[in-house]
């Protein structure tokens, strides 16, 4: 067994509650995120069959007759890269558990936002849990437990104050070998100087293989530019015009196809703008950013002994990336309504480079400094943004400036300094 394998997931508990409350459970995620290896634990704790179809025979009897190849199959049925049989065996999914409504009949694992697609999401709708399992978060890279990569659990319970570490924080250099390695399981088991080959490859295969099956053939040769230019500008506000140009791809084919593509297969996000009506003039871009920080350094052709140097120009960019990332695995572990991420900014006033707010309306900020230091200065933003919405009564919960220092530090009202670690370590 590897050491991948033995590495508990967060997702586990998730996927074990949808289980048993919901007649199918999709498990979408990026290629190589480890939703086999979850798949696998869970068919044996559920007794269930699992079956792959990146088997040439499965997926060709599967694609001749999807109703026949499910009925061939005793519940539950757990369907590994299921996204290849397209649409066909969506519907007869949904014709199956209606048939029968008793729960955790299907588990779907799939390597795009394939349930995404006009009408798709519609038939799965009421019946099925959609989890992300996203590549490992720090703490469980770290086998650090379930009480692990929870800030933003800790920062919405306002009765939690936040403390120093007991144990010694990381040094800059630790945290830009973090950055640089990411999260995919497989490339925690590589050597330093392998990790560029992988990740080539990585890309290779997801626009060979995967891109095709949304894609029907088309964006081919554009994509690789494409993902290039936006690893250079990852973290950054989604200049249309300027990307149209950068790439010479058309502003309405970004829009309409290039960009929604590279989402569905997991290898851009977007921050959409956030208002509340704070000012008439919000800048309205979303910030894109490559998904894994270590996919990103790759592109960029960067190492930590590139980034050692404080006015290195992709550190700050990569840092962001790295932080927005395990943000996002934080909000994929839990169940129910999640908050959401955005970024703000406006001409006049506070630029904040995420912004958490719940579904009842309160509100987290973040900002990422790639320094080992901070100061008032760093809280700027912060502080503007809490007054604004205290004054429009909406609730700011906390404000806080993540960076490569070592220290938790206030810094007035709802304000606080805290060493990037404790996005995975509680304190």
């Amino acid at each position: 067994m590897s050491a991948r394998e033995t590495r508990p997931r967060h997702a586990r508990q998730v996927a074990d509650a949808a289980l048993s409350s919901f007649r199918a459970v999709v498990i979408n995620g990026p290629r190589q995120a480890g939703k086999t290896t979850l798949a696998r634990e869970l068919a044996r704790t559920h007794a269930a069959m699992l079956v792959s179809l990146d088997e040439s025979s499965l997926y060709d009897a599967c694609r001749a007759d999807p109703t026949a190849f499910l009925d061939a199959y005793p519940r539950p049925l757990f369907i590994d890269e299921f996204q290849r049989a397209g649409d066909l065996l969506v519907r007869a999914v949904k014709v199956a558990v209606d048939a029968e409504r008793s729960p955790g009949q299907f588990l779907l694992t799939g390597s795009s936002r394939f349930l995404t697609m006009a009408g798709l999401s519609e038939s799965l709708a009421g019946r099925a849990a959609i989890i992300d399992l996203w590549p490992y978060a720090q703490g469980e890279a770290g086998q650090l437990g379930p009480d692990s990569d929870c800030l933003l659990t800790h920062l919405f319970d306002s009765t939690i104050t936040l403390t120093q570490l007991g144990t010694p924080y990381p040094s800059r250099t630790e945290y830009l070998q973090r950055l640089c390695r990411g999260g995919f399981p497989e490339v925690h088991e590589l050597p330093a100087e392998a990790r560029p080959g992988w990740f080539d490859a990585y890309v290779t295969t997801i626009i060979e293989r995967d891109v095709p099956l949304i894609a029907r053939g088309r964006h081919l040769n554009e994509l690789p530019r494409l993902l290039r230019v936006l690893a250079a500008r990852t973290s950054q506000e989604l200049n249309l015009a300027s990307l149209s140009v950068a790439t010479g791809i058309d502003r309405a084919s970004l829009s309409r196809n290039y960009l929604p593509l590279l989402e569905n297969i997991y290898l851009v996000r977007q921050l959409p703008a956030w208002s509340r009506n704070l000012t008439a003039r919000t800048v309205k871009h979303p910030k894109a950013y490559i998904t894994d920080s270590g996919l990103a350094a790759s592109m960029l052709g960067v190492d930590p002994t590139a980034m050692v140097l404080p006015n290195a120009p992709t550190l700050g960019p990569l840092v962001e990336t790295f932080v927005v990332g395990e943000l996002v695995r934080q909000l994929s572990f839990g169940t129910g309504a999640r908050p959401t991420l955005y970024h703000f900014r406006s001409p006049d006033g506070p630029e904040v480079d995420v912004v958490v707010e719940a579904p009842d309306g309160r509100v987290v900020a973040v900002e990422v400094k790639a320094s080992g230091a901070v100061g008032p200065g760093d809280f700027r933003h912060l502080a503007l943004l809490r007054d604004r919405l205290d004054d429009i009564g909406q609730p700011y919960v906390a404000g806080v400036v993540i960076y490569l220092g070592d220290k938790v530090l206030p810094f007035g009202d709802r304000l606080t300094a805290l060493p990037m670690c404790h996005l995975w370590q509680a304190g």
